[in-house]
């Protein structure tokens, strides 16, 4: 998955301390050892510059202009990328595969995903992101045609939710929406769907990835309402969401079906 938001500007509007100086006789310390080491064999150099290839992708287009904002997202952005490395090799994100975690366990590999992404975002990279109408226009249009989907978004400013932004992200190929909004005070929230071709499913709770998940399934789609464990009830914003009984945002005419229904 990929995200436009601008990570760079939200950090740099943040006042922030500066670097702690045994963070950088850390970084020093490490970058001596690293520089007293024997020259590693082919192989490793081979492995090395697999791994830096997709660091490269991954940080090429963040050139931060400080120092501490620039570690705060290199280090999310590396454990997101750690979580997604682990669970492919420990079955975390391969659907029928048992984990430690019940919790995980019970979530779809979509949605596990979701929330390590969700896990990422902070206040700040929202809030000053403003996407413009005519750029929602065209990602819900593009979602209609393209990913056969005609999303409708929500309302959900009775919950004190303010709707920011909607994203067209991919999961093994596969079309998974994003919207996401803000509360008054806290973590953004995200409402994420995915088609998936299985029985209807109540609202349960869990944990996933330190975030506060929210699923359920309705006609062949699947939901997931992810958050921060402290802030919005989620479960209630679930129930206005699954009960269809929220307006809806961009919607030129009113639709007994508020948020998404398949494209015939």
């Amino acid at each position: 998955m990929a995200s436009c938001l601008p990570y760079e500007e939200a950090f740099a509007r943040q006042n922030l301390p500066p670097v702690p100086e045994s963070l950088k006789l850390n970084i020093a310390a490490l970058a001596a050892q690293h520089t007293a080491e024997p020259a590693p064999s082919r192989s490793a150099e081979v492995s090395d510059e697999k791994t830096d290839s997709v660091f490269s992708r991954l940080f090429a287009f963040f050139q931060p202009k400080f120092a501490w904002p620039a570690l705060t997202f290199v280090a999310g952005a590396a454990c997101y990328a750690l979580v997604l490395q682990v669970g492919a090799f420990s079955g975390a994100l391969k659907p029928g595969i048992e984990t430690t975690a019940p919790a995980v366990a019970q979530a779809s590999p979509w949605v596990q995903q979701a929330a390590a992404y969700q896990h990422l975002y902070t206040r700040e990279t929202v809030a000053y992101g403003a996407q413009p109408t005519d750029a929602i226009t065209k990602t819900l249009a593009d979602i209609r045609d393209i990913d056969g989907l005609a999303l409708r978004v929500p309302d959900l400013s009775s919950a004190g939710l303010t709707f920011k932004r909607v994203q067209r992200l991919r999961f093994n190929n596969k079309a998974l929406i994003q919207l996401v909004y803000l509360p008054a005070n806290g973590a953004p929230v995200a409402l994420c769907v995915m088609k998936e071709p299985k029985p209807d499913q109540s609202i349960t709770q869990q944990s996933v990835a330190q975030m506060n998940v929210v699923t359920w399934r309705q006609s062949e789609l699947g939901y997931a309402l992810i958050g921060e464990p402290e802030g919005v009830d989620l479960n209630a914003v679930a129930r206005l969401v699954a009960d269809r009984s929220a307006a809806q945002l961009f919607a030129g005419a009113p639709s007994p079906m508020w948020i998404a229904a398949l494209q015939k």
